[in-house]
């Protein structure tokens, strides 16, 4: 049984994390703390979670086996080096950090530690994703050779919370939603990203904080020389989650392309000589993030770690190529 602190409500996604892990029969729930108080009062309302007084610190110096880091971006990175100098395990919503000084640290303390680091890559897990893995494992299209992924949010500034406008708390948005598709990317063609050719971030829509960068585009390439576009941008209407650019993958291949996208479960594959596309259904997953977390745990490997680590670095150094800005 491992058991788990919650550290941070102040996004909507470690809700789901804390839903999982109430259901989990391997995860025991110690406690939870959020010094935010309209936030610790909306998990409250929101999830039921019981909170105590005890502070951050104490916790780490209590009986406990891991964290679980919810907070705003900015502070992220700061609470996983303390948990893991603590000694505790650590899973974390998306960014884990914002400055690859923090990177470096957190993985130095995985490594001398034997501590393993989880984090909310949820669209690894997808029925399509996997159905797409599976046929370009099989090689019937050939080696990759182009990639493209769309990743369009909403500002909504009705829900959005208000920290991702205070300086210092958001990191980037390159930082804060590449992530997702640089691991998919990763994933799917078995390689690794190993040169930035541009990354650009610019103020278009959140009107309202004209220092917010909040539109995103990259250009990078594969370790086979692969080109990889995307355009990770808060430019979508409010109905975002469900059109096809909110995480839409395509994959060029020496023999055809694939193209899924987050709220369709099939595949579209195109093979070069077929005059129709096929349709591929997904494949259910068996695992998730939190359940390959808690195996990795258990196995003492560091596989899902060292992914962790591979993917936020790549993220933060788009960003940095982005807030470089270098004019002609």
């Amino acid at each position: 049984m491992i058991k788990i602190i919650f550290y941070g409500f102040r996004h909507g996604h470690v809700n789901t994390l804390y839903r999982q892990a109430q259901e989990s029969p391997l995860i025991t729930v110690a406690g939870c703390v959020e010094e935010h108080a309209q936030a610790r009062a909306k998990a409250e309302q929101t999830l039921g979670a019981v909170f105590s007084d005890v502070p951050y610190a104490e916790w780490l110096t209590r009986d406990v086996d891991a964290v679980v880091i919810g907070g705003a971006y900015g502070d992220r990175g700061a609470a996983i080096i303390r948990a893991l100098e603590a000694g505790k395990h650590v899973i974390s919503d998306k960014p884990i950090c914002t400055t690859r000084q923090e990177l470096d640290r957190i993985r130095a303390l995985t490594r001398e530690k034997g501590l393993k680091l989880g984090c909310m890559l949820d669209l690894r897990y997808l029925p399509q994703t996997l159905a797409a893995k599976k046929i370009l494992d099989s090689g019937e299209l050939g080696q990759v050779r182009n990639v493209a992924f769309n990743g369009q949010h909403c500002i909504n500034y009705g829900s959005r919370p208000g920290w991702y406008f205070e300086p210092g708390k958001h990191g980037g948005t390159i930082n804060d939603l590449s992530i997702h598709g640089v691991d998919l990317v990763r994933m799917l063609t078995g390689m690794e990203f190993t040169q930035i050719d541009a990354a650009r971030t610019w103020n278009a829509y959140a009107d309202r904080h004209p220092d917010f960068k909040d539109c995103a585009t990259l250009m990078a390439r594969l370790e086979n020389g692969a080109g990889v576009l995307a355009d990770i941008s808060y430019s979508a209407p409010t109905q975002a989650f469900s059109m096809p650019s909110y995480w839409e993958f395509r994959v060029w291949c020496q023999r055809g392309m694939l193209s899924f996208h987050y709220t369709d479960s099939t595949v579209t594959v195109y093979v070069d000589g077929e005059e129709q596309p096929r349709m591929i259904p997904g494949i259910p997953p068996r695992q998730n993030y939190l359940d390959e977390w808690i195996a990795e745990i258990e196995n003492d490997g560091y596989a899902i770690t060292d992914n962790v680590l591979r993917s936020s670095e790549v993220a933060l150094r788009l960003q940095e190529v982005a807030d470089r800005e270098v004019a002609l």
